[in-house]
């Protein structure tokens, strides 16, 4: 993670950041440029990875920065992966705060045991109304 800079998004970088989760594999969940400004508004926490001026990582969170919060989106670069990004955009996004409960949806292959070594478990108690896509 040498050289990695993981910071708060800022408005130069929507452009970039859209680009890039559109280009890694996000395009089914992004209509367009216009709806990502309005995904990034509406999020509390998002964050960026940088290598030499370039986004290779993103991750999303929303909550209600007392008792809960949902880990939206963590995307990493195929080249850069296992090199600790992800683990730093998700500890970006959570914190330290053991006061926030914090859930996810681990549909990638190699999501759940990513996020299993992060702390986070498999719940009984979660139930999702999934989105209709038109």
């Amino acid at each position: 993670m040498s050289g990695v800079i993981v910071t708060s998004l800022t408005d130069s970088e929507l452009e970039s950041s859209y680009q890039f989760v559109v280009s890694n594999g996000w395009s089914h969940r992004i209509k367009d440029f216009d709806e990502w400004c309005k995904i990034i508004k509406n999020s509390q926490r998002a964050i960026v990875a940088i290598d030499s001026g370039h986004v290779i990582g993103f991750a999303r969170g929303i909550t209600d920065e007392v008792s809960n919060g949902y880990l939206s989106m963590v995307v990493v670069a195929a080249e850069y992966r296992k090199q600790g990004i992800g683990r730093a955009l998700v500890h970006k996004i959570v914190g330290d705060d053991t006061g926030i409960t914090w859930v996810l949806r681990a549909g990638r292959d190699g999501a759940a045991d990513f996020f299993a070594k992060l702390g986070f478990a498999p719940s009984i108690v979660a139930m999702e109304r999934s989105r209709i896509v038109q």
